[in-house]
């Protein structure tokens, strides 16, 4: 299985203050990583770095594999998006003065060449999201938490990305909603096989839809191993992210 990403040595942060130190992982084709850790611990920065919205200070970050692999830690951010890389930040940071449809048909762009699966397109966006159907013309400023969550996690698919950047996607909002969301995620990356770096406060909750785990502390890498095999030590988990039983 060829590499989707691969991180190497990477220090990075904002400004002059270094946040991030050392990091080195990489992603298999069609893999899910969650990557997991204690608030400040870097996960935000870490997925802001890849999107190129940090000053990055050392390392280096290649999508896809060996001799082929594009240099994304030389791209700014609209070419890192251009190449493939799709990002669902915090802020969502959809159009609030656009309708829903706007939001995707404004940035959809046509499958990259040797897909395997049905490209994203605004219709499929609304087969995935029925509630993002039923507002296709309201504006942004009309639409709940988890529908601006739903519309930003649309936006990124209609880039036709081959990797896709979450940064805790569930965050602030209502239980069915999260579930919702999850089962969307679950979709996306096992069924149609999208490769995928999920941040996420709910551990277990995305642990059971990820191949890989990492887990953060003070800017460096803790824990690299399988999701199964952290899901199956929750006690292990609890210390990795300062939880107390």
């Amino acid at each position: 299985m060829a590499e989707s990403l691969r991180v190497e040595n990477l220090s990075a942060g904002y400004g002059e203050a270094v946040v991030l130190h050392g990091i080195s992982f990489a992603i298999q084709e069609g893999q899910t990583l969650a990557l997991l850790g204690r608030n400040g611990t870097g996960k935000t920065t870490l997925i802001n770095t890849l999107a190129g919205a940090t000053r990055q200070h050392a390392g280096t970050v290649s999508l896809g594999a060996g001799a082929t692999g594009l240099a994304l830690h030389s791209l700014p951010s609209h070419a890192r998006a251009a190449a493939g890389i799709g990002w669902v930040p915090q802020e969502r940071n959809i159009f609030k003065s656009l309708t829903v449809d706007e939001n995707l048909t404004a940035v959809a762009r046509p499958a990259r060449a040797g897909r395997s699966s049905a490209p994203w397109t605004p219709e499929r966006v609304y087969d995935l999201f029925p509630r993002l159907a039923e507002r296709r013309s309201n504006l942004g400023t009309q639409l709940s938490g988890g529908e601006q969550q739903m519309l930003a996690l649309g936006r990124a698919l209609v880039l036709n990305p081959t990797l896709l950047l979450l940064d805790e996607p569930c965050e602030g909002l209502a239980p069915i909603i999260v579930q919702e969301l999850l089962r969307a995620i679950r979709r996306i990356t096992r069924d149609e096989g999208l490769s995928a770096i999920i941040v996420e406060q709910h551990p277990q909750a995305i642990l059971a839809i990820s191949d890989a785990a990492a887990v953060l502390d003070r800017g460096t890498v803790v824990y690299s191993g399988t999701a199964a095999s952290l899901q199956e030590q929750p006690a292990l988990l609890d210390k990795l992210l300062g939880v107390a039983r």
